[in-house]
């Protein structure tokens, strides 16, 4: 199996001193103070802020900040991790919005800040212990979903159709294998909602750049997808990106032949398949080889799950 080699999770972030000054603004009212250090964190795919600051009076906040452009899709997205973080309950291993607010256009977020990093790359196998014990305890903890949510079927409607939608698009290139079975895929996956219907609140986007550890404690960032549906689900869509980036492959960290599962592997597969032959969004010029490289993973764990030839 052929992977990209390991295609990094970072994007094009925005320096502190180019988020709109309204925006900055904003933030030092609301620590108390002017800014006197901010340091961007690389990781992860939108055009926007991510900054640990430290003001004249010591206080620290992390921030995150976006605007309209370049991409106006990515302010939607700061908007619906604002409701949801705000609504977490202390349980759930997250940083704490401390405030969030809208300045000419620009989305902020206020997070408690904390000293953490994220798992080092390629994946070492202690640390994706660590994090996937932490994985299932949070699962467990968040059934029932102790927030309203979406459905996780209602959520990704949309975005779970990629074998549906490759049965009437060019296919030049396509892997032997899926082009083979490309109808059957359409099916499979056509039933992924129900079957991974549930009543945990999920995450549903978890990788190593939305993991940070300090120390024996995990916590996971950035909440915009969340949304309610099977316990496994969370550790089941991390699972491609951990095999991408070093880790052990699916098929060696989820062993349940149970049929849900399974349709849902072959949605995840369909969605990052076809998004990885999309051209690159506006502002998130890295994000198309990263799912290439998880759907290369993705695909060889449907093939194994299915057992089609």
């Amino acid at each position: 199996m052929s992977v990209e080699t390991n295609p990094p999770a970072t994007g094009s972030r925005v320096p502190w001193e180019q988020v709109h000054p309204a925006a900055r603004a904003g933030v030092e009212d609301f620590l108390g103070g002017p800014v006197t250090e901010a340091v961007t964190q690389d990781t992860g795919f939108s055009p926007a802020a991510a900054v640990r600051l430290r003001t004249a009076g010591g206080r620290r906040a992390f921030v995150k900040a976006v605007g309209p452009e370049p991409n106006p899709e990515s302010v939607r997205i700061y908007r619906a991790e604002a409701l949801i973080a705000a609504t977490l309950p202390a349980s759930v291993p997250a940083p704490r919005l401390l405030t969030t607010f809208e300045a000419e256009g620009w989305v902020v977020l206020v997070f408690e800040d904390i000293e953490g990093r994220h798992p080092a790359m390629p994946w070492r196998r202690d640390e994706l212990d660590l994090v996937l014990a932490a994985v299932d305890r949070m699962s467990a903890a968040l059934t029932p979903a102790p927030v309203t949510a979406p459905p996780v079927g209602e959520l990704f409607a949309d975005s779970f159709r990629g074998w549906r939608r490759l049965v009437d698009e060019d296919v030049t290139g396509l892997d032997p294998w899926a082009l083979r079975h490309l109808d059957r895929l359409a099916e499979l996956e056509s039933g992924w909602g129900e079957a991974a219907a549930g009543d945990t609140l999920l995450h549903s986007d978890l990788r190593a750049d939305n993991i940070l550890l300090a120390g024996d404690q995990v916590y996971v960032v950035d909440w915009p997808w969340a949304c309610v549906g099977a316990q496994w689900f969370d550790r089941v869509c991390m699972l491609p990106s951990v095999g991408m980036q070093g880790g052990p492959m699916p098929h060696e960290l989820v062993t349940d032949p149970d049929p849900a599962i399974t349709a849902a592997v072959a949605a995840l597969t369909g969605y990052l398949v076809r998004q990885g032959r999309q051209p690159d969004p506006p502002g998130l010029p890295t994000l198309r080889a990263f799912q290439r490289a998880q759907g290369t993973v993705a695909l060889d764990w449907l093939r194994r799950r299915t057992g089609w030839a």
